[in-house]
C-alpha cells in the first residue's frame, strides 16, 4: 500500500479569498510562498499528493463543475511546470445542508481515494488551515499539520467545526511541514 498526502486547497496551496467570497477564476487564484516547493519536497519522499477540498461554491452556482476541473487542470500544469506533481483532486461540490459523506470534516473523499489509489491512511498525512481539515484526517486516521494561512484571521474560522482540534505537527505554511513529516516518517522507521 502507498502513502498519501492530504492537502486542503485554499490556505494551503493558494490564498484564501476574503470572507464569504469564493475562488472561482484562475486570475484570483495566486499560490502561496513555498507551496510547490513543499510538493516538490514531498513528491521526492515518495507520498502521492492528492488534494481534497470543499467547494460550496459549486452548489451556490458560483462556478460550474467544469470550470472548477479547468480551474485545477490550470493549477497542476502550473505546479508540473515547477516539477511538483499533484496525483489527483477530490472536491466536495454540495451545499453545507444536508450533510454529505464527501464535505470535511467527514471523511469521504480520503476513503474513496484510499480505496481507488490503495492507500494506507495510518501512513498517511492530512495538511489543512482548519479544524475541518484537521478533523477529517483523524476521521480517516491519518497524522495531521496544521498550516496558518497568511489571511486566516481576516477570514476567521468559519470552516471550524470544533475548537478543541489539536493537529500533530503546527506549521507556518506546506513548505515548514516538511521537515517535521519527513522527521516522523524517518523516526518510525528507526523504531
Amino acid at each position: 500500500m502507498d502513502k498519501a498526502l492530504f492537502l486542503d486547497r485554499d490556505g494551503v496551496i493558494n490564498r484564501k479569498a476574503p470572507q464569504g467570497e469564493y475562488v472561482t477564476r484562475w486570475e484570483d487564484f495566486h499560490f502561496l510562498p513555498g507551496a510547490w516547493e513543499g510538493i516538490k519536497q514531498l513528491n521526492r519522499a515518495g507520498f502521492q499528493i492528492i488534494v481534497v477540498t470543499n467547494q460550496r461554491c459549486v452548489a451556490k452556482k458560483l462556478i460550474t463543475e467544469m470550470e472548477l476541473e479547468n480551474l485545477h487542470r490550470k493549477m497542476t500544469d502550473e505546479l508540473a511546470k515547477v516539477g511538483a506533481t499533484i496525483d489527483a483532486i477530490y472536491y466536495c461540490p454540495h451545499e453545507l445542508e444536508p450533510p454529505c459523506a464527501c464535505r470535511k470534516p467527514a471523511p469521504g473523499m480520503l476513503f474513496q481515494a484510499a480505496r481507488l489509489r490503495n492507500l494506507d491512511l495510518s501512513s498517511s498525512w492530512m495538511i489543512g488551515d482548519s479544524d475541518a481539515d484537521i478533523q477529517t484526517g483523524r476521521n480517516a486516521g491519518c497524522r495531521t499539520v496544521r498550516v496558518s494561512s497568511e489571511n486566516q484571521q481576516a477570514r476567521g474560522n468559519e470552516s471550524d467545526t470544533s475548537t478543541d482540534c489539536t493537529a500533530d505537527v503546527l506549521a507556518a505554511s506546506l513548505l515548514e511541514a516538511v521537515p517535521p513529516i519527513l522527521g516522523l516518517r524517518t523516526l518510525e522507521k528507526e523504531l
